[in-house]
């Protein structure tokens, strides 16, 4: 009888919690098959069986295990059940199979986009009931499904449509409590949240871009860029770049404070904010300021799809030096962005919103998002955090700058 005990993942981390079993009490299983999903304070991840075998399982779905804490153990001299074969090894495969290539020799990753920050559980539903959903404009999350698996069928999306604002089966008027446990990531999130507002003298200056430029860039090449990179041409790779170089400009605030010294950063570790399924994850892009617009995009693509299968791996949320978080996904038009201690800012974008401004004397309508930077006051002063911000309002609303960081012109004249 093997042993299946309870991986260290991180120095700090002493105890996790059993999600869920993927296999079952009694069930042969091949060695390496995954049959357990834990979660600790900042991640998910998976326990593999460490032989073929039959499997007992020790601890229940919910418990809280320590680090080297038995969590199964697997009967290695169990016979094989009939007709069960063994795994077959997988043929490496050619090179010339190993991915598509382009016209210039460069592979294409998967083209699918995931979304940038906010991540939605999968929804199931039957073809006719999802044109309806995206005819009608439903939220998928208000309809109960019915269907086998949790698919959700035509006649559920018309119940919701015919009970607006009640969920269909629920009983009306009820007064009953649900109590849950709180998942270690949603206690971590809590823990650093409270740890950030006690900790920092925060403080959020504003201000607002015109959007017009970029929207009509991505309009005019969007179709080249997917059919040259594989991947979809986002607002995050314009935000990524423009941030770095005003961080590269401003290095206070890409800093944070150790003790009493202040560590500056020579390079651009970007963390993204992403709304998982189990929570707020913030994985990071390593050296930003080195890579392209195409290199940005196929990263956050990326990060965003190992956060909604709940892949990411602790050194993939460590160590970022500034975070954006987009709250406009959601519809957010202004907000207050909490700090990711121990760094020393956050810049939030919102909803683009056609708005009427003020151009060359006439009043126009333009698409115009609202920009927001918190700061800990310790570190980085007024003028600092007014200029950083006015930095990249004035890199996104002139994208050719993206390039150089400046104006091409005074580039081309040194000045």
């Amino acid at each position: 009888m093997i042993d299946i005990k309870v991986p260290a993942v991180g120095e700090s981390i002493n105890e996790v919690t059993l999600v869920k079993w993927l296999k079952q009490e009694g069930q042969y299983v091949e060695r390496d098959e995954v049959i357990a999903e834990l979660e600790s304070e900042k991640a998910t991840f998976e326990v593999n069986a460490e032989k073929a075998g039959t499997l007992k399982t020790v601890g229940k779905e919910g418990d809280t295990l320590k680090i080297g804490d038995v969590v199964a153990q697997i009967d290695e001299t169990a016979t094989r059940p009939e007709g069960q074969a063994a795994p077959a090894e997988k043929p490496a495969a050619p090179a010339s199979q190993a991915a598509p290539a382009s016209a210039n020799g460069a592979a294409q990753p998967a083209a699918t986009q995931a979304p940038v920050t906010a991540i939605a559980n999968d929804i199931k539903a039957t073809p006719v009931a999802a044109a309806i959903i995206t005819d009608k404009k439903v939220d998928a999350g208000s309809i109960k499904p019915t269907g086998t698996g949790g698919k959700i069928l035509k006649n559920d999306v018309l119940e919701a449509l015919a009970h607006p604002g009640r969920t269909p089966g629920k009983e009306l008027f009820t007064r009953a409590d649900r109590r849950e446990k709180m998942s270690n990531l949603r206690k971590t999130v809590s823990r650093r949240l409270v740890e950030a507002k006690n900790t920092t003298a925060m403080l959020t200056t504003f201000n607002e871009v015109d959007m017009s430029a970029i929207m009509a860039l991505r309009t005019k090449y969007k179709d080249k860029f997917k059919e040259k990179h594989g991947v979809n041409l986002g607002f995050m790779s314009f935000f990524t770049k423009a941030t770095c170089y005003a961080l590269q400009e401003w290095p206070a605030v890409n800093a944070y404070i150790d003790g009493e010294e202040l560590v500056y950063h020579d390079y651009c570790d970007i963390s993204i904010a992403v709304s998982a399924p189990k929570g707020l994850v913030v994985p990071v892009i390593r050296n930003a300021e080195s890579l392209s617009m195409a290199d940005i995009e196929k990263k956050v693509v990326e990060l965003a799809t190992k956060a909604r299968d709940n892949k990411l791996s602790m050194e993939e949320m460590q160590g970022g030096t500034f975070t954006i978080t987009n709250g406009g996904v959601f519809g957010s038009l202004m907000s207050t962005p909490i700090i990711n201690i121990p760094q020393s800012a956050i810049l939030g974008m919102h909803k683009i919103e056609e708005r009427a401004v003020v151009a060359g004397g006439q009043i126009v309508a333009r698409p115009m998002m609202y920009l927001a930077v918190s700061y800990d006051h310790r570190i980085i002063d007024g003028r600092e955090s007014v200029s950083f911000l006015v930095r990249i309002k004035e890199l996104l609303e002139n994208p050719d700058q993206l390039l150089f960081g400046k104006d091409p012109v005074k580039a081309l004249l040194e000045l």
